[in-house]
């Protein structure tokens, strides 16, 4: 269970907004819906891969 300690004078929508980010980032709602439906190993990997070629492809040309 997440809690969010409300500080001093702070709105109620800040700290929705703080609510929000840390449920996202446990990743509950991501792994819940991947549950849904079965999906092979090789599916996964291939829609990896996949995004993996897109992102290079998208941001490869940025240099750090």
């Amino acid at each position: 269970m997440l809690h969010i300690q409300i500080k001093d004078n702070e709105s109620i929508d800040k700290a929705l907004k703080r609510f929000k980010k840390k449920f996202e980032k446990t990743g509950v709602l991501r792994q819940l819906r991947s549950r849904q439906a079965f999906q092979k190993k090789s599916v996964t990997r291939r829609f990896e891969v996949i995004h993996a070629a897109y992102k290079q492809k998208t941001y490869g040309h940025i240099d750090e």
